[in-house]
């Protein structure tokens, strides 16, 4: 099960502690909450295992309660075995909120951040960190801003077209193995691992470092995975398609990503024809698809009878 440290948090974000408590608790989940309906005496759902975060609305509520009032609720509060809680736009929590925290051993942070903006920034941190991930064996490139996760048979000639394409004016993310992330809006998320980062290995030349021979411009860190391009050797006996009428995919951590074929010969350009297969996703992405069209051409010169 992934977890986060609160202390990881802390440094992150640059938080401030208010009491004195350890900072050794784990976060379990990615979600956040804005406890207002547990501060207002409801707590049938509540869920504590998430990161608690205050800001104006409910600190402003907790004053206008009478105190043996606020002392009650906060008591309860502070009774579940909460992660941390946060309190946003420097604003100062009641004593009670300190006394309470430090006596559950619960973290109380703060932040200058407005609400809204920390549980956004806090939100995509924690996707991240919980996102869940594989390694797939291939290339990550990104083409005129679409990620290209090129994949074949090894010695297929995937690393080579890469090369090709960066010395066109694209950018490297991964050669060999990709780490790959789902986040939850459904989105992969390509890098690659550390010990290999903006290398490539090219039979017969061995290790290349991407970043040092064509500059920083030519790799990137991590790249959304749009397309998959899968390299095989060309066979003679097998159809492919020559129109596009019907579009591949493959499903990554159960998301559905379109997949081009790409069968390989001698002398065939490869880094060219997945230039073109990038444009072409982009076209499509738009409503336009050029296969459909010609289709529809080609109809309506039968039906004239041309």
């Amino acid at each position: 099960m992934n977890s986060i440290s609160v202390e990881k948090i802390l440094e992150h974000f640059h938080l401030q502690q208010i009491n004195q408590t350890p900072i050794e608790n784990m976060i379990l989940v990615s979600d956040i909450k804005r406890p207002g309906l547990e501060l207002a005496g409801f707590f049938d759902y509540f869920t504590p295992d998430r990161v608690q975060v205050l800001g104006r609305t409910e600190l402003s509520f907790l004053q206008e309660l009478p105190k043996e009032l606020l002392t009650e609720r906060l008591d309860k509060f502070c009774s579940y075995d909460i992660p941390c809680i946060v309190v946003t736009r420097g604003l100062e929590p009641p004593q009670e909120l300190i006394d309470l925290s430090q006596k559950n051993q619960i973290p109380l942070l703060a932040t200058d951040y407005s609400t809204t903006s920390f549980v956004s920034r806090l939100t995509d941190y924690l996707e991240g960190e919980f996102a869940p991930e594989v390694t797939k064996h291939g290339v990550l490139v990104e083409v005129y801003g679409v990620g290209v996760f090129i994949k074949g048979d090894s010695g297929i000639g995937k690393s080579e077209s890469a090369l090709d394409l960066v010395k066109r004016g694209h950018r490297l993310v991964a050669d060999d193995a990709v780490i790959i992330r789902r986040f939850m809006r459904g989105a992969l998320v390509g890098r690659s691992p550390k010990i290999s980062k903006h290398y490539m290995e090219l039979r017969g030349l061995g290790i290349i470092n991407v970043r040092t021979l064509f500059g920083a411009g030519a790799v990137r860190e991590e790249q959304s995975i749009d397309l998959i391009a899968e390299l095989e050797k060309w066979d003679d006996t097998k159809n492919y398609d020559r129109l596009g009428i019907q579009d591949d995919t493959e499903e990554i951590l159960k998301v559905t990503v379109p997949k081009v074929t790409i069968p390989v010969r001698p002398g065939r350009n490869l880094a060219m024809v997945m230039e073109v297969a990038a444009m072409n996703y982009r076209l499509k992405s738009t409503g336009y698809n050029a296969a459909q069209e010609f289709t529809k051409r080609l109809e309506e010169t039968l039906r004239n009878g041309n």
